[in-house]
């Protein structure tokens, strides 16, 4: 993004900057510095995504645990409630296009299937373990990442390179390595009366998020956050409030409630509640493939809590679990992962930044050299952003416009032939094409 010189330029410098009345100053910027940028912070956020999956897994044990409650559409319905309370009234408050009488009028049915899915992605993968073990949930829960390249080869037209396979490869092995920890710890907890149905259902589970989060992309790439989330919640709310009441009503009639549930229920709610609201922004940072990568630390800061809230036992190869899968998520964003678009799919601006999926690797390949221009006049001031060949006009100050503009058509002095270094001062006509 192009950069202001904020200060003007003092208007008597030389006798020839007054005749032309002209000033341009070129600045460079590192490409290098934007990308590490970009890439520490599309890091740090994936990483809080992963640390409030962290708290929705403490708070559910506690309820399990201590308090024996098993309800998981009952907190379902508690984070779709507030982001239906939440976006959903915005978009009753929006006028025109983005109102939501015209959002259901033109893609209702889509947002139904999308909560359906959303809602049984969430209820699959709590059911699977009353009926296998945990070492089999970590293993299969990473089926959604070669689902998810799938989908969006297809449906995003995302294109692969042998570096992202690599990275995926590399973010699997650091998952193999966590579970293998979890054996020599004997942390392999878990039902196994029905096995076989239990690695269904996260198989189930693992395929319906794939189909979840490259929707969530789509739409958040093209139409508004503020969009998918207000139908996401309204028809999650709908779905999980029908669901929880055919398959949930005994256990919530049986819930003993205290204040510690109520909190529980409510640390539950809030993290969800942060994490689908958060999860968009990171995906338009990114790509639904490079979030989930990310999100494969979650059983890991799961673990280092359990290590003084359960008494889990600790092994070394948590840290070196740890470790890989960050060296293979950073491995995966350093380089961009192009698609078949070459136009953008509405007059979004997010769609003008969709070329590359990636935009913290995609920093190297868009503009080298962005030029910010302060030009001075006698009794005006008109600044100029210039990024690559586009030309934005700014600001224009000062009276009898048309005159000055008729003087500067008469007489338009063209730019030195030399090559212009950063900080250098030209003298420039009309034109400040480069």
């Amino acid at each position: 993004m192009a950069t202001k010189q904020t200060e003007d330029a003092p208007r008597d410098m030389t006798d020839k900057s007054r005749c032309s009345g002209l000033m341009v100053r070129i600045r460079k910027f590192n490409p290098r510095e934007v990308f590490t940028w970009q890439l520490a912070k599309t890091l740090a956020m994936g990483q809080g995504l992963a640390g409030l999956i962290c708290g929705t897994a403490i708070s559910s044990q506690y309820l399990a645990t201590s308090f024996h409650v098993n309800t998981p559409m009952l907190q379902s319905l508690l984070n779709y409630t507030l982001l239906c309370v939440t976006y959903t009234t915005m978009l009753l408050c929006r006028t025109g296009d983005g109102n939501i009488l015209q959002i259901l009028k033109r893609r209702w049915w889509k947002y139904l299937l999308l909560g359906l899915v959303d809602v049984e992605a969430n209820y699959a993968v709590v059911k699977a373990y009353q009926y296998t073990t945990l070492t089999s949930i970590q293993l299969l829960d990473c089926f959604v990442v070669p689902i998810l390249m799938i989908l969006s080869w297809w449906v995003l037209k995302a294109r692969y390179r042998p570096i992202h396979y690599v990275a995926v490869s590399i973010c699997l092995l650091g998952v193999g390595a966590m579970v293998g920890a979890d054996l020599l710890a004997g942390r392999d907890q878990g039902s196994t009366s029905n096995i076989l149905l239990g690695d269904g259902l996260v198989l189930l589970s693992a395929s319906l998020y794939a189909v979840s989060n490259v929707c969530q992309e789509y739409m958040v790439k093209n139409h508004s956050r503020v969009e998918f989330l207000g139908m996401v919640g309204l028809f999650g709310t709908i779905f999980s409030t029908i669901q929880m009441v055919i398959l949930e009503r005994n256990d919530v009639a049986a819930i003993q409630w205290s204040w510690q549930v109520g909190l529980l229920f409510s640390a539950y709610a809030l993290c969800m509640y942060a994490l689908y609201s958060c999860m968009p922004i990171v995906i338009r940072l990114s790509s639904a493939t490079s979030v989930n990568l990310s999100l494969l630390t979650a059983d890991l800061f799961s673990l280092f809590c359990g290590i003084f809230l359960f008494q889990y036992n600790f092994s070394g190869l948590y840290l070196v679990s740890l470790v890989v899968i960050l060296i293979g998520f950073i491995t995966f964003n350093a380089v961009p992962t192009p698609t078949d678009r070459t136009e953008p799919t509405t007059s979004s601006s997010i769609c003008e930044e969709c070329y590359y999926e990636n935009p913290v690797a995609a920093q190297n390949d868009i503009t080298k050299q962005e030029v910010a221009v302060t030009i001075t006049t006698e009794g005006g001031h008109y600044e100029e952003d210039q990024q690559g060949d586009g030309k934005k006009e700014k600001e224009w100050e000062g009276e009898d416009r048309r005159k000055r503009r008729r003087r500067r058509r008469k007489k338009r002095p063209s730019l030195p032939s030399q090559s212009l270094k950063p900080g250098d001062d030209v003298d420039v006509g009309r034109s400040t094409k480069m």
